[in-house]
């Protein structure tokens, strides 16, 4: 036998190969019609072993694809090779069925509710403790709404809670109170025991302020903002050298600069209402009780 027709004879062997794991293979009969194709008219047939992406059921149909393990196969007779590997291999999630979830269902289109934080409510003596606690480490006053924000409780409690508690201290007698000041809360000594408190910190020092400094104060809180042009226009004297000091004190600071002339602008801060015990500069007193009779008299004068 030549070497043609042994490698036709090895080719014959080869196609009439079956192995054993494969169904039976019966002869169609004669009369048999042919098998319909599987894909509709005008589609074009996938190349022997493409990748054939499965549809996307739930976009066509509008509602849910079938169980993958339930669903109804999409060819007869065992799959092949190809096949196998495209439902279960590598990159399977890659494909439209990408956004199935467990159980092969597509939740598109749902929304998952996400639970609110739940918050703890305190009960009033836990609340007022924590209050208290807070207000003795406080260097300056603190707003209601930081400390609803620190014990996690609403701020109109909060306010309640606080004005329970300097009501408190009040009618108990304490050497200390609680008491509003540059909007916020702060315990601050009784006045009726200032004079032990002075001897104690100041230990016979003085640090009052100048005649001079009470005066530029005075015309910085009633005219804020305001230059030191105008400053010294009122006073009638040079008022750089108080302004300094009244900075230097923390009583006084610059807030941005006059439009038509760039010159600074000054005005009292934080620390000055906090000294007084004013919530804000409005609650300072009228100016009208202690100015002369003759002040229109003296206004026409310096003109």
């Amino acid at each position: 036998m030549g070497n043609e027709d042994r490698r036709d004879s090895l080719a014959d062997q080869a196609a009439a190969w079956v192995p054993p794991w494969a169904p039976e293979r019966r002869p169609a009969p004669a009369d048999a019609p042919a098998p319909a194709p599987l894909s509709e008219p005008g589609t074009e047939e996938p190349a022997p072993g493409a990748v054939v992406p499965a549809p996307d059921l739930a976009s066509d149909a509008g509602g849910p694809a079938p169980d993958a393990a339930t669903g109804p196969a999409t060819a007869t007779g065992p799959a092949t090779a190809t096949e196998t590997a495209t439902q279960t291999g590598p990159g399977a999630g890659a494909g439209p069925g990408a956004g199935l979830g467990a159980g092969g269902r597509r939740g598109r289109g749902r929304r998952v509710a996400v639970p609110e934080p739940t918050v703890v409510e305190l009960d009033d003596a836990e609340l007022r403790g924590a209050l208290e606690a807070i207000l003795l480490v406080v260097d300056e006053p603190v707003s209601e709404l930081l400390l609803a924000q620190v014990v996690e409780q609403a701020p109109e409690r909060v306010g309640r809670m606080l004005d329970e508690i300097a009501a408190g201290y009040t009618a108990a007698g304490h050497g200390f109170e609680l008491r509003r000041a540059a909007g916020g809360w702060r315990l601050y000594t009784r006045g009726e025991y200032a004079s032990y408190v002075e001897r104690f910190v100041l230990d016979g020092q003085s640090v009052r302020l100048t005649q001079a400094a009470l005066e530029t104060l005075a015309v910085v809180a009633y005219k804020q903002p305001v230059t030191r042009g105008r400053i010294s226009a009122i006073r009638g004297v040079n008022c750089d050298g108080v302004i300094r000091t009244l900075v230097s004190r923390g009583l006084v600071e610059d807030c941005g600069t006059e439009p038509d002339s760039g010159a600074f602008l000054y005005r009292t801060t934080t620390m000055f209402l906090e000294k007084l015990g004013l919530n804000s500069v409005h609650e300072l007193p009228p100016l009208a009780p202690f100015l002369p009779d003759d002040v229109e008299e003296l206004a026409d004068a310096t003109r």
